[in-house]
């Protein structure tokens, strides 16, 4: 049984972004895992209400709930804006579940948001003709991502949003006390991207012939991005010197509603501890560089650049990229011609600044932290990303 425990961990590192295209890079899940969708329903709504930073902390939190009853044992996930998919091994899955259940009622509880949480067994998903492969791309030394491509995570994403299906995997929400989100912050103020705008992409590649014309398409995608923009230094939508410890009050208020506790005394204390650390933070930045010193906290902020998940593939590829205008517009241009090829759907969204959900568990150590545009980029590229694939299947239908 410890075999399939140590699963994710065994999976041999990938250390450029491109190798997501290679299928050797993969390996399946084991067939005794569960994997776990979990997604806020109404986003797109809470998004046009201004309150996209709830939406991205709700779908930060899953991942928090998830890794912190996985301990040392290293699971998949990934973070999709306002959700996230992961998988764990059987013996985390009714704790994992639980926890999970716990944000759902939280969710509820501190922003009124429906948090959605899918349980869909992987033995489920082989019968149907699909698979969940999993591969493991490193961001930095402490921290990898998981990569997924087989088809399996969007079919349980289906499973669990369609209404005749839902009921089989749907968890409810449970009791908010019991939510663990230690390691989750938000407290970052909005960031300028490091060049011109932050373009929010998401794309996929319509089922080729086989897998491995499949995952040329993406591999040419981001091959384009990275001769479009110069490499993929390049198009990285953080620069350190960009960032600042929010001293906006209101800025730190979710993280409070979340992790402060039930009352509302409870919320203000932890807010308030919050706020004055950010502000120590830039004192103390301060007082080290009038005594001629390389302040700790630009270190540190160079260590989150580096654990930044700006690029992720979940049997759809998401990608922040920061650029020039002209720049977007050639590479929209190249995904239009694709689309029109019947190659790909895309959707994009410019957001004039990104904003940052963080997982810390260790101050210089392991962390990762989610990149989103500040006005809900993910969400509205999904919103495009639906329109032009109805687009595309009226066109065909009509051929």
């Amino acid at each position: 049984m410890a075999m399939t425990t140590s699963f994710f961990a065994e999976i041999p590192l990938l250390t450029r972004f491109s190798d997501i295209a290679d299928l050797n890079a993969y390996r399946p899940l084991p067939s005794d895992w569960t994997v776990v969708i979990c997604d806020v329903r109404g986003s797109t709504r809470a998004i046009a209400e201004g309150r996209y930073k709830e939406v991205n902390m709700i779908g930060a939190a899953t991942i928090t709930a998830a890794l912190n009853v996985a301990g040392e044992i290293a699971i998949p996930f990934a973070f999709g804006g306002d959700g996230a998919s992961l998988a764990v091994p059987p013996e985390l899955a009714a704790a994992t579940l639980r926890a999970l259940s716990a944000v759902s009622g939280l969710a509820q509880q501190a922003f009124n948001l429906e948090l959605r949480v899918g349980a869909v067994p992987a033995r489920a998903i082989l019968p149907a003709g699909y698979q969940v492969l999993v591969g493991r791309l490193a961001l930095n030394q402490q921290v990898a991502q998981a990569v997924f491509s087989g088809g399996g995570i969007s079919y349980a994403e289906r499973l669990v949003k369609d209404e005749e299906t839902a009921a089989d995997f749907l968890v409810a929400p449970g009791n908010p006390d019991e939510a663990n989100l230690s390691g989750l912050e938000c407290r970052w103020d909005t960031i300028p991207p490091a060049h011109g705008a932050a373009l929010c992409l998401i794309v996929q590649v319509l089922p080729q012939a086989d897998p491995a014309a499949t995952m040329a398409i993406y591999r040419a995608v981001i091959e384009a991005i990275e001769q479009i923009y110069g490499g993929d230094q390049a198009y990285h939508p953080l620069h350190y010197s960009l960032m600042q410890a929010s001293a906006k009050p209101l800025a730190l208020w979710p993280e409070a509603r979340l992790r402060g506790g039930a009352s509302l005394w409870a919320q203000l204390a932890y807010w308030a501890q919050t706020y004055s650390l950010n502000l120590g933070v830039r004192g103390y930045r301060w007082l080290q560089q009038v005594r001629g010193e390389v302040p700790w906290w630009d270190r540190y902020r160079q260590h989150v650049v580096t654990a930044a998940d700006y690029r992720k593939y979940d049997d759809v590829l998401r990608m922040i990229i920061s650029g020039e205008d002209q720049q977007h517009e050639q590479l929209l241009a190249w995904l239009e011609e694709r689309a029109a090829a019947g190659e790909l759907v895309f959707g994009a969204h410019r957001s004039p600044e990104v904003m940052l959900t963080c997982l810390v568990f260790e101050r210089m150590g392991r962390q990762i932290h989610f990149v989103d545009g500040a006005d809900g980029g993910f969400t509205l590229a999904a919103l495009d990303f639906k329109q032009r694939l109805r687009q595309a299947t009226l066109v065909s239908n009509r051929e």
